[in-house]
């Protein structure tokens, strides 16, 4: 048995199937590729045209701006869509479609801007109301100034000192008591003290002191001592009276005396022409006290009689007239034949206080 020959067929067998397997592939390959011209050939006569595939940038939505209010928003512009671009290929003839990628995908919204601010609408000019002026503030009229008497004849008592009875009320309590006014004066200066002793009450004492000019009396200093003493200073210089109390300055207006020197600058006037001064006139002066300055004005009642301790005498009665609500009543009783100093002298309270002083001796100091 010869062992060569059955290993001869196996081995030919397979170089044949791989012959009929590679000519097969070939003839497939072969008949591919006879076909591909009709599908790739692109602007050959004759040939298919394929539509190129459009595509379009869509730029990224800007950020929603934040809310504003906003006048009303114009309404979207309404943009035209773009033509579609032309190809550079003759008409085309049984053209098969390609999807548009824009078809694929919802248009996009028009991106939604800031809406402008309507623009100003021309109008005329409108004039824009003034308003009127604003009303002063009112307030209450200032009182002119008072009117002054400004004697120019004087005649003033030689020294003298005179004494008094005194009777008063103080708080409900009624008292007596003894009084002396002493005058001093050499033509140039003077020099006058009212004094009063009070059993339980003490005693009260007001000087003034200053020079005799034409036009009288011109205090310099006016002091009240009761307990403590306070004082007015008269500044001529600079027209104004000072108070130790701290109280405000007041000016000086012509004239002006304190409330001793008061009586004696009227005794004055009266002594040297009592014909200026009839029944109904009044005599008014600035009257400066130991803390303030105020009017005080005389009317001139008459002649009368007064009864006093000293004598029965003839007088002149003369009453200060109450301005204010708290103002002083002040009563003047002066005798022509001791110069028209005073006679009797009572000054009432608000409240009903009162001291009543009647000459009861004259003497020389």
């Amino acid at each position: 048995m010869s062992l060569t020959k059955p290993s001869a067929a196996p081995s030919s067998l397979p170089l044949r199937g791989l012959l009929v397997l590679g000519s097969a592939v070939v003839l497939a390959h072969l008949a591919v590729l006879q076909t591909l011209p009709a599908v790739l050939q692109v602007n050959a006569p004759g040939a298919t045209t394929v539509r190129a595939l459009n595509t379009r940038s869509i730029p990224a939505p800007m950020p929603t701006p934040p809310t504003l209010p906003a006048p009303v928003a114009k309404p979207p512009v309404q943009h035209k869509p773009r033509p579609a671009p032309r190809t550079l290929a003759p008409e085309p003839v049984n053209s098969v479609e390609v999807a548009d990628a824009t078809a694929l995908a919802p248009a996009p919204e028009p991106t939604a801007s800031t809406p402008e601010p309507p623009a100003p609408v021309a109008s005329e000019p409108v004039a824009t109301p003034v308003p009127p002026p604003p009303e002063p503030v009112t307030s209450a009229p200032v009182p002119p100034a008072p009117t002054v008497t400004q004697a120019t004849a004087f005649r003033f008592a030689d020294p003298v000192r005179l004494q008094y009875n005194l009777t008063g009320a103080s708080k409900g309590l009624h008292y007596n008591a003894r009084g002396e006014l002493l005058w001093q004066q050499d033509g140039l200066q003077y020099n006058a003290q009212l004094s009063a002793s009070m059993l339980f009450l003490g005693s009260r004492t007001r000087t003034s002191a200053g020079a005799i000019t034409p036009a009288g009396l011109a205090p310099q200093r006016f002091s009240d001592k009761w307990r403590s003493e306070v004082a007015a200073h008269f500044d001529y210089d600079k027209g104004r009276a000072t108070f130790s109390a701290n109280t405000p300055d007041v000016p000086l207006l012509p004239a002006a005396q304190d409330q001793l020197s008061v009586v004696l600058q009227i005794a004055g006037m009266l002594a040297a022409d009592p014909a200026h001064y009839p029944a109904g006139s009044s005599i008014t002066l600035q009257t400066v006290g130991p803390r303030d300055a105020d009017i005080w004005k005389f009317n001139i009642e008459g002649p009368d009689k007064a009864y006093v301790p000293y004598d029965t005498m003839d007088i002149l009665k003369l009453t200060r007239v109450p301005l204010k609500e708290f103002d002083k009543q002040v009563e003047l009783w002066l005798g022509p034949s001791i110069s028209y100093l005073p006679v009797r002298l009572k000054i009432t309270d608000p409240n009903g206080d009162f001291i009543d002083q009647q000459l009861r001796a004259v003497e020389k100091p």
